[in-house]
């Protein structure tokens, strides 16, 4: 998800993953130490937040979606997010997802569809088989990660609901807790969270329906209970903590384009040869690999363009950005 008038990105708030591990350490041992007091619980947890009570999401590796890259550290990727129902901060959801509610929870899919139905959240963990898929994810604001996510092809949620003839697009509502998302006052968008896909690119076996990452249950910060991970897109795409998809005739507005339709535009491929209004999309920086590292060339598509290319075929690319 893209931000809206808001200062660059501080140098103290992209850690190299070795000062990560040391400060995670100087933490575990200084709550061991405050334990005689009766403070050590309280450090103790909150160098363990967001992982002691995730528990585990067996997913067999799909070997088709794996990449050389280097896994980005889970430490990074639970704790450097985008999530403005929480906050601006990339910090703000790690400090405050913890409030939101994902037992009890249920998923809507209605709209153009023969037969709409609402699933609990553990029936949807069971529709279809779970895997393991290594992805790239890409951010509008030119910093990136490679993440294993857990779940199972969107197209297996869609097809349970039968699809008309008439579905053409697919829009994702993500929930909207007031007493628990303190980032809601801020009225920057129109929530709840609104983001859409073309029906085929809904459909593509790249689109992942996410519960997930590195074997455990997807943490609050990054989209719990259910997202979706489209990974040639800019992470914006990737709506989190799901409560309803429509599928509909027509294209669905979407937050962001709805806010800043020069900049964020409805399809959101990544595209180096379209710079953002405010800055190059040309390179991007790997998250936890140190502020001052080289950045890395921007791959078209994210690097997925062999897949999803002919997607667009005859598209102008920048008009359709």
């Amino acid at each position: 998800m893209p931000r809206l008038k808001l200062p660059p990105i501080p140098p103290s708030e992209i850690t190299p993953e070795p000062r990560w591990a040391a400060r995670r350490e100087w933490m575990l041992r200084a709550g061991k130490g405050a334990l005689a007091l009766g403070v050590g619980g309280l450090l103790a947890g909150r160098a363990s937040w967001g992982q002691a009570a995730r528990g585990v999401l067996a997913g067999a590796p799909n070997p088709r979606y794996r990449l050389d890259d280097a896994l980005t550290t889970e430490e990074d990727v639970t704790g450097y997010n985008n999530f403005y129902e929480f906050g601006t901060g990339k910090s703000d959801p790690m400090r405050y997802a913890g409030r939101m509610q994902t037992r009890p929870w249920t998923v809507r899919i209605e709209g153009e569809v023969e037969k709409p139905v609402t699933l609990d959240i553990d029936d949807l963990l069971k529709l279809a088989p779970m895997e393991e898929r290594i992805y790239r994810l890409r951010c509008v604001e030119a910093w990136s990660m490679v993440i294993p996510w857990s779940g199972y092809p969107l197209s297996a949620l869609l097809a349970r609901a039968r699809p008309t003839s008439k579905a053409k697009y697919v829009q994702f509502i993500s929930a909207v807790q007031p007493e628990r998302m303190p980032g809601l006052g801020a009225r920057i968008i129109d929530w709840p969270y609104r983001e859409g896909l073309r029906m085929d690119e809904a459909l593509h076996p790249l689109t992942l329906l996410v519960f997930g990452l590195y074997g455990k249950i997807l943490p609050n910060q990054n989209g719990a209970p259910m997202r979706v991970v489209i990974p040639w897109k800019y992470g914006f795409k990737s709506g989190k903590s799901i409560v309803g998809i429509r599928l509909l005739e027509n294209q669905p507005p979407t937050s962001w384009s709805e806010i800043a339709p020069h900049e964020y535009g409805f399809y959101a491929n990544v595209n180096p040869t379209v710079p953002h209004p405010r800055w190059s999309q040309a390179t991007e920086r790997r998250i936890g690999s140190g502020f001052f590292a080289p950045r890395l060339e921007t791959l078209m598509y994210n690097g997925y363009g062999d897949q999803v290319a002919g997607l667009y075929a005859g598209m102008d690319l920048r008009a359709h950005y």
